[in-house]
């Protein structure tokens, strides 16, 4: 599993012209799931997601979690998250997870999420999306679960 978290100032997702998710200040995250992924990696990842300190205290040392600064989640599917680039120059996902295993997944992490972050907002699974951020930094981390 790979998340890609992106500390934002504010950051939206829209579908078909509409706006589906949006939080002001928090964190970005692109998920991707491959088929070798679990629940029990989920929890790892999301437990390692939220108490990530990456939030500057009155100090300015990242030293804050998502939880000290009230922030927000806005979770959003990538399956590209797993594209393999070694051959040529077009991308293979067979290392993504299929898209039944990954909904499942990808519910399962909105679920759990939502059960310590108050504001949790989603893109759409398997729809065209288009997302908009400010990101706060700019500040990027990728948590990969082969490498937690």
């Amino acid at each position: 599993m790979r998340f890609v978290i992106q500390r934002v100032k504010e950051a939206s997702v829209q579908a078909e012209q509409e706006v589906i998710g949006e939080i002001k200040k928090g964190y970005l995250v692109l998920i991707g799931v491959s088929d070798s992924d679990t629940e029990q990696v989920a929890d790892r990842m999301i437990k390692k997601m939220i108490g990530l300190r990456i939030f500057e205290d009155e100090n300015g040392k990242t030293n804050l979690s998502l939880a000290d600064v009230g922030g927000g989640l806005l979770l959003v599917s990538q399956f590209t998250l797993y594209a393999n680039c070694k051959k040529g120059n077009r991308p293979s996902f067979i290392e993504a997870g299929s898209p039944d295993k990954a909904n499942e997944l990808y519910e399962y992490v909105i679920r759990e999420c939502k059960k310590s972050v108050p504001e949790v907002q989603t893109g759409r699974f398997g729809a065209e999306m288009e997302v908009s951020l400010v990101n706060d930094g700019p500040f990027t981390i990728l948590l990969d679960s082969e490498k937690l």
